[in-house]
């Protein structure tokens, strides 16, 4: 059972005054705010422990050591890898994405002619790597359409598979639609079609709201952020296969990804480590496997009845209010765009900033998807485990008013 009051007392931000009005904070699906929880764990690494990691015999290091190892196992736990070493700590879901694009390019296993799938809803840090892949190494790019609802186009999905099918990327949940894709089903189809095919899920918008479990899925690499999970900004995870890691080159060189080092040949080291140059962000990830405790005391399962509630009621009354939202036949998770005919989402997104609600205005990195919509961007309210029901209605209320206004 979620009780939103104690949770609420864990985040210092939401007393917060915006305007002169307390703060409504619906823009989660852009960054969520951070728990005393992980707060915390920041300031204890940096007060009891600051140190470099995996390098050093003395006290402190041995400490950062084991803290930073302990995240990477709370991280494998958290979305069933099967192998620790499968976890690699980055900087965010764009820098997974283009980690696993780039090593890639680098092993020669991707050839002229090759295919590359995404689909139309993707974040644009789940585009641009692989058009970067398709021009460095001649593979072409091919595009799931969407249906009339909406939603991923499954049928023309498996007209685009091929026996050329080499990569298939697509998001796990939409950060604009906010619809959950049929990733198992999408990742099923892939494999049907050639059993080889390498396929990359985002979960950047998935981890915070679903429990996610790599090894039932079957992808072959899943990318996510810290920030979007209640933990620090500059923090993130890339788990892959095991055996695929270990078959594809390094990316960046120096610092510990390394084992040893001469002029005529450099051994590079084992997983995860042969992946993670130079100091890694040792405080942020103690602070994100902090998040993971967070979400996972709660539990994902309670977090996302929950959410779902806030998300039912807002989309209820945005229907009353007479705004358009997208993909409104299907289930979404968390995240409401809305279009509203006459009215710029800039305008609508100031005014509500005004009355203290904060909602993100925009394409949210997803211009390709406006293109296809025929729209240049949305007012998108997301939602986290901490928002109420109140906020809601707030919200709601601020629409009505917000909408005469601009009428």
């Amino acid at each position: 059972m979620i009780d939103v009051t104690k949770i609420r007392a864990q985040f210092p931000i939401l007393s917060t005054k915006v305007h002169g009005k307390p703060l409504v904070y619906l823009d989660n699906a852009a960054t969520m705010q951070k728990p005393l929880a992980v707060l915390e764990a920041s300031r204890l690494y940096y007060e009891t422990m600051n140190s470099n990691v995996h390098r050093g015999v003395h006290y402190l290091s041995q400490l950062a050591t084991e803290a930073h190892e302990q995240a990477r196992k709370t991280l494998a736990e958290f979305i069933n890898a099967a192998d620790v070493a499968e976890v690699l700590f980055t900087s965010g879901c764009t820098m997974s994405i283009n980690l696993v694009a780039q090593v890639l390019c680098l092993s020669g296993m991707i050839q002229a002619g090759d295919e590359v799938i995404v689909s139309t809803a993707e974040h644009h840090s789940n585009i641009v790597p692989w058009q970067m892949l398709c021009e460095r190494t001649g593979a072409v790019l091919r595009v799931i359409p969407l249906t009339n609802e909406q939603c991923l186009d499954l049928q023309a999905y498996a007209e685009l598979l091929s026996p050329k099918t080499r990569i298939v990327a697509v998001g796990h949940v939409s950060n604009t639609l906010g619809i959950i894709n049929p990733v198992e089903t999408i990742i099923n189809m892939a494999r049907q079609n050639r059993h080889d095919t390498i396929i990359l899920v985002d979960g950047a918008q998935a981890v915070s709201h679903l429990k996610v479990d790599v090894q039932a899925l079957d992808c072959d690499f899943y990318a996510f952020s810290g920030h979007k999970l209640y933990a620090p900004t500059g923090t993130g995870v890339l788990w892959g296969r095991r055996e695929l890691l270990e078959q594809l080159p390094p990316w960046l060189g120096g610092g510990e990804m390394i084992k040893e080092v001469s002029f005529e040949k450099t051994t590079y080291n084992e997983l995860p480590f042969k992946y993670e140059a130079g100091t890694p962000n040792i405080e942020g990830a103690i602070a994100l496997a902090s998040a993971v405790k967070f979400v996972t005391a709660l539990g994902l399962e309670q977090i996302a009845d929950y959410e779902q509630s806030l998300t039912d009621a807002c989309m209820k009354g945005l229907n009353e209010l007479g705004v358009q939202i997208l993909a409104p036949h299907v289930p979404h998770s968390a995240v409401l765009s809305m279009v509203i005919p006459g009215v710029h989402h800039y305008d609508l997104g100031t005014l509500l900033d005004q009355m203290g609600v904060a909602v993100r205005t925009g394409h949210h990195c997803c211009q390709p998807l406006m293109k296809a919509l025929g729209i240049t961007g949305t007012t998108r309210a997301s939602f986290a485990v901490y928002n109420s029901i109140d906020e809601v209605n707030i919200f709601l209320n601020c629409m009505g008013r917000a909408l005469r206004m601009l009428s």
